[in-house]
């Protein structure tokens, strides 16, 4: 596929009802691919919020960073507990109020993804907050069996990696960037939750490998989240280019593209 920059257009045209909230109305508008967390969202020129999609996308990747680089053992470092306050302050409370602005201006899978993975930070940081008491194998609620706790947090990221697979299938036609930030970080969730499960085996040796690698692809999701946080925040204001998102070929920016280059041919 040729590599080629996302311009913002301005064009003027009719938009019908949509289940994304738009209204029939004759509006002004420019498209960036991979600006909005649905590709298919329109970006409104004169509206009342900003987009709301590089805020979240840039709470879910700093976090995920963080704490992909405590699963890849970074440095030596094993101990998670440095993401409970990112859990909390940007990946769970600040993305929780993105995906809420994404309601707002009408986009259904922004504020889907966004609000979920948002409370997904937040549930994260009441597991290992000392004072819930949740993961204390000597006082917990799992004191009778400490091994359990592997399998309820594999419970929980199993859970994640199900409607992170849901959120992928909705992806398929929007760009080659958008698609592989949801698809490294099902590979995440599904290689964490397959640790935590591993771990509650007693197989040492395979819960290690089985971390490091989700936290290798939780580490890719993050830097995709930035990656895709950037096309959003770049205009021609602000910046001297734009990253490339790549449109997946069956999708409709890539048909109009095509579209627009036979017209042109043919005129």
């Amino acid at each position: 596929m040729a590599e080629q920059v996302a311009i913002p257009i301005e064009k003027e045209q009719n938009v019908v009802p949509s289940t994304n909230g738009h209204h029939a109305a004759s509006i002004r508008y420019h498209e960036q691919p991979g600006s909005m967390i649905h590709p298919s969202t329109i970006q409104l020129e004169h509206r009342k919020f900003a987009n709301p999609a590089p805020l979240g996308l840039c709470a879910f990747a700093l976090t995920t960073f963080v704490l992909s680089a405590v699963n890849m053992h970074a440095r030596g470092v094993t101990a998670p507990n440095i993401a409970v306050p990112l859990a909390f302050g940007y990946g769970g409370l600040v993305q929780l109020l993105a995906g809420m602005w994404e309601m707002a201006v009408g986009n259904t899978f922004g504020a889907t993804a966004l609000s979920s993975y948002g409370g997904f930070w937040i549930a994260y940081g009441l597991l290992l907050s000392p004072g819930f008491n949740i993961l204390n194998t000597e006082t917990g609620p799992y004191k009778a069996n400490p091994s359990d706790t592997g399998s309820v947090v594999g419970f929980f990221l199993t859970g994640w990696f199900i409607f992170t697979t849901l959120l992928l299938l909705c992806t398929l036609k929007s760009t080659v960037m958008f698609f592989l930030l949801f698809f490294t970080l099902d590979l995440a969730f599904l290689f964490l939750a397959c640790e935590n499960y591993a771990a509650n085996l007693g197989a040492l040796e395979a819960k290690n490998a089985l971390q490091i690698t989700g936290g290798l692809f939780g580490m890719l999701a993050a830097f995709l989240a930035w990656y895709n946080a950037l096309a959003g925040i770049q205009d021609s204001s602000n910046s001297f280019f734009q990253v490339p998102v790549f449109p997946l070929p069956w999708s409709d920016k890539a048909k109009a593209d095509r579209a627009a280059k036979s017209a042109a041919h043919t005129a």
